[in-house]
């Protein structure tokens, strides 16, 4: 409950100590006294947006406090989230706007921030204005209002915790079955690898050996050539006149040898010369097994080319190195013989979303029709309301189409409206005017009042676009409404300011060519003079005091 607004150098309010009661609180004055600037004050301590203009004339700053008692569940709920204390049971919101249009907020005197104030003051207070009936214009706000009225919290919180656990089994499963696709993938993957290396029977080291055959078997023609010469030259060819080298060093050492008796120093040239015979005999039998060992073929020649091109492919795509490409393969194997399936988990995981989902539906249907039921009663009840209301041709309904799952169920409601017989329904943003509105907004709160979680309610100039029976009736309501929850109402029709538990008077006045407007409350006698100015204008008359008495009076037995 809202018990106390302070406010300094507020527009043309100096200075204003408002004591509020816990029921309903009415506020009268003159036109221009400054009403309005009381509900700006209101929505700055709200939190809520304002200009540098509301700081008085000639003040650095304007101050507005706002001390809040009998805090609700919802509010201290909302204070534990932001980890601000209320142990005693009490909030003091403040806000400073400077006239530069710096603004600072506190919170139990602790320094906060706007966007905080903000937060908490959607806790605690609703303003409703002739233009301000958000609640009703907008049909997403209508399914939570239906809900509350219909007590379904319970049923909601149940259906919604188990829409959370469908929401992260599904997300689970779809975790798995990714995981389960990439997985097949990289299998997939692995033996494409394991069966493109293993296909080929690589051998260690085995691109060396065959770049060494592959090099000879590529000048072989040249080699044999070159041998064949040499041998020719060494050995000599047959059918030939020409000796060979062997041949002529043979020779040689025939010749020196058959002289070694005679000139001893010639037996060491004729063994030397032996030497060399012997040494050029077996470099022709080493040449002619260097023949015999590259005497390849067109077919030999080709699976080298064939071979090499393959192990130089598979290199390229898996090496640098042939040991690289052994290695890949022995590591792709070795993965691959590691992998586990998943698809039990798959397939426990989608057993369990299918039984969520089964429990979801169920108790998407129950809200369903516990919705349907509440809103039949719901839409009675309000136009019940409204024909006290003097809106007796009034028809609403709370129209409920069911679609997908969601965290508030299958059901998507917004208010219909038909206010003249014979009209079909239409959306209430569609029809409504503003002082329909009010009066339906009223209504509406009437039949919610002990459900609404807000303990404060504002309504500005509730009374606009009527007058004689319907704003007293609206003023009986607002009453009603009170005894549930806190009322603060501005007003210009004194059907309704005579209803109220706490009268406070906002009045203009100038004092030393400034403005000056003040608060504060009224005891009987101020109220039968304010009620009677309401009634009658500046020029009060004892006619006008009694009525006035007479209405206090008789508002008490209403």
């Amino acid at each position: 409950m809202l018990s106390e607004l302070y406010i300094k150098n507020l527009a043309i309010i100096e200075e204003a100590s408002i004591p509020f009661s816990d029921n309903f609180n009415v506020f009268t004055g003159e036109t221009g006294a400054g009403k309005s600037i009381l509900i700006n004050g209101i929505n700055a301590v709200l939190g809520q947006r304002i200009t540098k203009d509301i700081v008085r004339a000639g003040c650095d700053k304007a101050v507005i406090s706002a001390l809040f008692t009998e805090l609700s569940e919802n509010v201290c709920k909302k204070l534990d989230e932001l980890g601000i204390s209320h142990e005693d049971g009490q909030l003091m919101l403040t806000r400073e706007i400077s006239s530069d249009g710096g603004s600072i907020a506190r919170v139990n005197s602790r320094t906060s921030t706007v966007s905080v104030l903000r937060e908490i003051g959607e806790c605690l207070v609703n303003i409703h204005g002739q233009h301000d009936n958000q609640i009703l214009m907008d049909p997403e706000k209508h399914l939570s209002i239906l809900d509350s009225y219909g007590g379904l919290e319970k049923q909601t919180e149940e259906y919604h915790e188990s829409f959370k656990q469908l929401q992260e089994v599904s997300r689970r499963l779809k975790k798995l079955t990714l995981e389960r696709k990439e997985k097949t993938e990289r299998e997939e993957m692995l033996r494409e690898k394991i069966e493109e290396i293993g296909s080929l029977s690589i051998e260690e080291n085995e691109d060396e050996a065959l770049e060494a055959e592959y090099k000879i078997a590529q000048n072989s023609e040249d080699i044999c050539a070159a041998l064949n010469e040499a041998h020719s030259f060494l050995n000599g060819v047959d059918d030939s006149e020409i000796p060979g080298a062997v041949e002529l060093v043979s020779n040689a050492c025939g010749d020196i040898s058959a002289f070694s008796e005679a000139l001893p120093s010639l037996k060491t040239l004729s063994d030397r010369l032996e030497n060399v015979r012997v040494e050029l005999e077996d470099i022709v039998s080493e040449i002619s097994s260097e023949l015999d060992k590259i005497d390849i073929d067109a077919e030999r020649y080709a699976f080298l080319t064939d071979r090499l091109n393959e192990l130089n492919r598979i290199k390229k795509k898996y090496g640098p190195e042939l040991s690289d490409v052994l290695e890949c393969y022995n590591n792709a194997a070795e993965e691959l013989d590691e992998f586990e399936s998943s698809s039990d988990e798959i397939e426990q995981t989608a057993a369990q979303r299918e039984k969520l989902l089964a429990d979801v539906s169920e108790k998407a249907k129950c809200l369903s029709a516990a919705r349907a039921e509440a809103a039949e009663r719901f839409s009675a009840q309000v136009e019940e309301e409204l024909k006290f209301l003097d809106m007796p041709n009034v028809k609403i309904c709370a129209a409920m189409e069911k679609g997908k799952l969601t965290a508030a169920g299958m059901d998507t409601v917004e208010f219909m409206i038909s206010t003249n017989v014979g009209e079909g329904m239409k959306p209430m943003s569609k029809i409504a005017s503003g002082g329909e509105l009010s009066r339906i907004m009223l209504a509406l709160k009437n039949v919610i009042a002990e459900k609404d979680n807000i303990h404060t309610l504002i309504f500005d100039e509730i009374d606009t676009g009527v007058s004689g029976r319907a704003a007293q009736k609206i003023g009986i309501k607002l009453r009603q409404v009170s005894k549930h929850q806190q009322v603060l109402c501005v007003t210009h029709l004194s059907q309704m300011a005579v209803m109220a538990d706490n009268h406070l008077l906002i009045e203009k006045k100038t004092r030393d060519g400034r403005t000056y407007t003040s608060v504060h409350r009224l005891d009987f006698e101020e109220r039968k003079r304010e009620i009677a100015r309401i009634m009658v204008g500046e020029n009060i008359t004892d006619t006008a005091l009694k009525n006035a008495e007479e209405l206090l009076l008789s508002s008490k037995d209403i």
